[in-house]
């Protein structure tokens, strides 16, 4: 799975909201924001651990191999 690795001035997606979707779509919205909530956390551990912009998107797919 590719990772859309941001830098820190890059502007971002917004958060998928499960509660503005129709009832039909929910659950896929719940299965996006975790996937976000994932990668922003992933993406904030690299930030932390200053992680070289090199190395950056092989650290974040490896925390998000993780997290699943």
């Amino acid at each position: 799975m590719p990772a859309l690795v941001l830098g820190p001035g890059a502007s971002a997606q917004k958060l998928a909201d499960p509660n503005t979707v129709a009832p039909e779509y929910r659950e896929a919205a719940e299965k996006r924001r975790a996937e976000q909530l994932a990668l922003y956390q992933c993406s904030k551990k690299a930030d932390d651990a200053k992680v070289l912009r090199r190395d950056r998107a092989a650290f974040i797919n490896e925390c998000l191999a993780k997290h699943q």
